[in-house]
């Protein structure tokens, strides 16, 4: 049974950095894309950043560009994502999932996942 289970959200202040965390369990996912994304109250989610599982490509969404980084470590399963210059619109619950594209742009769609995780909280206050 695929699990994906997400750690390092928080409460944090304006300006300070995060590091999410997404382990995956039951299955190897080293050539598979694996992405973020995060939904804030009332909001649809979002896009945030993916990686690619061959080549290591990144895409990232407009407003995290410069300040996010998303990273992999294939002998540990597991996909992190470097939060930095936090800000209050970055508050919400943040997603990762394990999917496959063609293209790293298409990596931007919810519809390139199959695997999800339960989400962790990132609060940022000003």
């Amino acid at each position: 049974q695929v699990q994906l289970v997400e750690s390092g959200g928080g409460l944090v202040q304006a300006g300070a950095s995060l590091r999410l965390s997404c382990a995956a369990s039951g299955r190897t996912f080293s050539t598979y894309a694996r992405g973020w994304f995060r939904q804030a109250p009332g909001k649809e989610r979002e896009f945030v950043a993916a990686i690619n599982g061959n080549s290591g490509s990144t895409a990232y969404a407009d407003s995290v560009k410069g300040r996010f980084t998303i990273s992999r470590d294939n002998a540990k399963n597991t996909v992190y994502l470097q939060m930095n210059s936090l800000k209050s619109e970055d508050t919400a619950v943040y997603y990762c999932a394990v999917g496959w594209a063609a293209t790293i742009q298409a990596l931007k769609s919810l519809g390139a996942y199959d695997y999800w995780g339960q989400g962790t909280q990132v609060t940022v206050s000003s």
